[in-house]
């Protein structure tokens, strides 16, 4: 960091240490109380297989159509030396739209007993019913959303069953021709039958990605029969030294077409350009995030698009290993990224946790997007080689305060402010429908856990639904501006996003004391924008592609 941006960092830490009162917002750990009974068993023996290391994901979508999220949340499985009592599976929970959920895994057939990573939604036959799509160290999975409460295992049909070590994965329409394309990132080889022991300090413990080589991910071109294509080199995202892991679309460079950003562990990130002609080109080194601020290449975790400085360009979060920081990119409006990670506030104070999931998301609904960081390391006896540092971690809210400046809040967990615990994915969405975002955390080898938000509708917001029509169903690439006076906000409709997660396809936007919107618009993939004016605020507006809204 250099010298000037250390001192304005200090004294604006000062600043904010002592002119801002402790937040209103609570978030609450409803789980037992909503019947959340997941617990995530990643199989692991002492044997240090490399593959307990990454956790899991969890989705938060409406499965059913009934307006409220359900809950989807991926297991692993047994590893050798462990034989747990009970098969780990993938779990699917309904809203029952009464603050509780119901366990409906074996009726909806989504128990997939496999060793899970991660989850996506995203309807990619445009039938208005949202599918699935689960990566596996193993075989992948897509489910087909039948509309009756069920779903059928359609992997084979669609050609999208790739049995490497898949990780994070997106649905976006790339090449805006109305469905849904696939994104999936792949991570590295690992065959147990190649296992080593690796020590440190003449302790056992797991190896690094570097002794393992990378894949490859995957890009699927959907062919609009429910079969996909693998584009992976035609398109020209093939590349072997990623070991991916967290991934995101989103319009960086505002030309109309999807970009990617791949956050990789141990190697560098890759910015995907999309020339709007079914090609991409990696951009990530000239646009200045490749890597950190001083070239040194991260252990990419989790990733989101989101313009935290409401100026119209979506700007980057990758979280990090620990000793190393979740690195903020501020998008100049140019093709280009500024690194602010230290000069926001955020730099030093992730510096000593090991982020995963991330996302940009306004708490407390003041109008500008917060952040929040899932932490957790990744071996279970790290205090045995550094005392000082611990396997569980506190997760970590970031308040926006305006001036593109964070400050960490001191937030309550419910009755325990400092619940920590080795955490993973993280995914964000109104689970109660109170206009507030609440929070869905996986935890490796342990309960899940669902953060209610208390307090944090307090403040004005709205919510906008995107139904697509001639564009993919699921709205997904649909940008939407919300403009209140002065107060302009824009995001994007995003498939998976954060570490291995799903957040809710409904747009928040929090608006602060404003009870008027002058307008909001929505741009649709295919280039159709329709717009509403003078709306009131608190509740949900549903934008459909034929030019007409519906409040629910």
């Amino acid at each position: 960091m250099r010298i000037n941006e250390t001192c304005y960092f200090l004294a604006f830490s000062l600043y904010i240490n002592f002119s801002f009162p402790l937040d209103a917002v609570t978030f609450t750990d409803v789980t037992n109380e909503t019947g959340l009974v997941f617990k995530h068993q990643d199989g692991r023996s002492g044997r240090f297989y490399f593959l307990e290391e990454l956790g899991s994901g969890a989705a938060f979508f409406d499965y059913d159509n009934d307006n409220d999220l359900d809950i989807y949340l991926v297991n692993s499985a047994d590893l050798p030396g462990h034989n747990s009592v009970q098969t780990p599976i993938n779990q699917l929970y309904e809203n029952n739209g009464k603050g509780t959920f119901t366990d409906v895994t074996q009726k909806a057939g989504v128990g997939d007993p496999g060793y899970g990573v991660g989850c996506c939604a995203g309807d990619y036959n445009n039938d208005g019913y949202v599918d699935l799509y689960v990566t596996n160290y193993g075989n992948n999975i897509l489910y087909k959303n039948n509309g009756d409460g069920t779903f059928i295992d359609v992997t084979d049909q669609a050609c999208v069953g790739d049995s490497r070590w898949g990780t994070g994965c997106s649905f976006a329409d790339y090449d805006n021709d109305g469905d849904l394309d696939l994104y999936v990132a792949n991570y590295v080889q690992f065959d147990f039958e190649k296992h080593k022991t690796c020590r440190f300090n003449n302790i056992e413990t797991y190896c690094q990605p570097q002794d393992f080589q990378g894949e490859s991910d995957l890009l699927y071109q959907n062919d609009g029969n429910g079969i996909f294509t693998d584009v992976t080199q035609a398109a020209g995202v093939y590349n072997t030294r990623g070991r991916g892991l967290g991934i995101v679309w989103g319009d960086y460079d505002n030309d109309k077409d999807l970009d990617i950003y791949v956050a990789n562990d141990t190697n560098d990130n890759y910015l995907y350009q999309n020339d709007g002609n079914g090609q991409f080109k990696n951009v990530a080194f000239y646009a200045g995030v490749a890597l950190g601020e001083n070239g040194e290449m991260g252990s990419g975790m989790g990733t989101d698009f989101g313009d935290f400085n409401n100026d119209g360009f979506l700007d980057l979060i990758v979280t990090n290993f620990q000793d190393e920081v979740a690195i903020l990119y501020k998008n100049e409006g140019n093709g280009f990224f500024s690194d602010i990670t230290y000069i926001s506030g955020i730099g030093e104070k992730t510096l000593s946790t090991l982020g995963w999931g991330t996302s940009f998301f306004d708490y407390d609904n003041d109008g500008d997007k917060d952040l929040f960081v899932a932490n957790g390391h990744v071996c279970d006896n790290i205090n045995q080689i550094y005392p000082e540092k611990t396997y569980p971690q506190p997760n970590q809210l970031f308040e926006n305060l305006g001036n593109e400046v964070f400050r960490e809040v001191a937030i309550s967990f419910g009755n325990d402010s400092h619940q920590k615990a080795s955490s993973r994915g993280a995914a964000f969405g109104d689970y109660d429908n109170d206009g507030d975002i609440d929070i869905l955390i996986t935890n490796s080898n342990r309960k899940a856990q669902l953060l209610r938000n208390d307090g944090g509708n307090q403040k004005n917001w709205i919510k906008v639904q995107i139904i697509g029509e001639t564009s993919n169903r699921s709205g997904v690439g649909t940008r939407v501006e919300v403009i209140c006076k002065n107060l302009v906000q824009v995001a994007e409709v995003k498939s998976g996003t954060s570490y291995l997660c799903q957040n809710d396809f409904i747009l928040h936007f929090g608006l602060g004391d404003y009870n008027i919107i002058g307008k909001i618009s929505a741009t649709f993939t295919n280039g159709f924008t329709y717009e509403i004016k003078q709306v009131s605020v608190n509740k949900t507006i549903q934008i459909f592609e034929s030019g007409k809204s519906k409040t629910l």
